[in-house]
């Protein structure tokens, strides 16, 4: 059975096409970019500009037990509350 097997032909098979390269003007124009891109960010001024008029809007439970937006208007931040702090006082 060996011999009969040693006597089938083998079909031929077609030759492996070689695998296409990389264009390698697609990641320079990609790195070209974002050095052109880092470079125009840095040459801005890095001062950022004065506060201007800050609206901070909070919601606050009143006397009759229902819900009014306090709207206050400032010139500075002065005031800063996480927005995870009510999970401290509700739960």
């Amino acid at each position: 059975m060996k011999e009969k097997d040693g006597e089938i032909p083998t079909p031929a098979f077609p030759e492996v096409a070689k695998a296409r390269t990389i264009n390698w003007w697609i990641p320079l124009g990609i790195a070209a970019s974002l050095l052109l891109g880092f470079i125009l960010l840095e040459e801005k001024d890095s001062s950022s500009p004065p506060i201007g008029d800050v609206v901070i809007i909070t919601l606050e439970k009143g006397s009759d037990q229902k819900m009014h937006f306090n709207i206050d208007h400032t010139n500075e931040m002065d005031i800063w509350e996480s927005p995870t702090a009510s999970l401290l006082t509700e739960y």
